[in-house]
């Protein structure tokens, strides 16, 4: 069945650039349901690790794993328990419409998909060509780590929010691990030490916090189930 195509203007601070967002019907299935395709890869990528792990290096099976534990993470937050959205636009923003403003479903695929997966699995492929970008890739979950364990829980006056387990449980012990691997391996330059820090924090708060006030938009159609 042909996608029907509707023509809606970004939030109010950006139409002035005369921007749209195009609305496809399939991609509502996608922006409902991102979160249950990203488990199913990691699913697949467990298997692949399992599978071909003696044709990859340590270091690129270390970033397979990181990899992996984004997926899960993800899955905790929009699925098992889930609650994530409506936990952020409350605790964060604290919004009184907490199904879609100011994190909505479009920006949530945006964040975790297009910045999220593309990033770790850009990771994956360069590994040690660009050891800066791997560096990034893990202060993205440093940065989960520090936001769901203290920031949220602060904000939220909460002992648990969703995606914490996995932040404690996969994000900080590999991140550890990471940073212990990279040293012992001599695998970074100071100079791509501070790039890959510096790209981290940017992506952290440019391409998760600021995107969120961004895209924000109070009559968006972008509503979380």
């Amino acid at each position: 069945m042909q996608a029907r195509v509707i023509l809606q203007y970004l939030p109010n601070k950006l139409k002035g650039h005369n921007l749209y967002v195009l609305k496809f019907k399939p991609m509502n299935k996608l922006r409902n349901h991102w979160f249950q395709v990203g488990f199913g890869l990691a699913i697949a990528s467990i298997i692949s690790l399992l599978l071909w792990h003696n044709q990859l290096s340590s270091f690129r099976i270390l970033l397979g794993v990181s990899l992996i534990t984004l997926f899960l993470h993800q899955f905790e937050e929009y699925q098992l328990p889930g609650g994530f959205p409506r936990m952020i636009n409350k605790a964060m923003f604290n919004s009184k419409q907490t199904d879609r403003y100011p994190l909505n479903s479009n920006t949530a695929l945006i964040i975790n998909t297009t910045i999220g997966w593309l990033l770790y699995i850009l990771a994956f492929i360069f590994a040690e060509h660009a050891v800066w970008l791997v560096i990034a890739s893990i202060l993205v979950s440093v940065g989960n780590v520090i936001a769901h364990v203290l920031l949220f829980n602060i904000k939220g006056k909460t002992l648990y929010n969703p995606g914490m387990a996995t932040a404690l449980l996969l994000f900080l012990p590999l991140s550890i691990y990471f940073f212990i691997f990279i040293a012992q391996h001599s695998l970074v330059h100071p100079s791509s030490l501070i790039v890959g820090l510096i790209l981290g924090v940017i992506i952290n708060y440019f391409g998760v916090l600021r995107l969120i006030t961004l895209l924000a938009n109070k009559n968006t159609p972008f509503v979380f189930k």
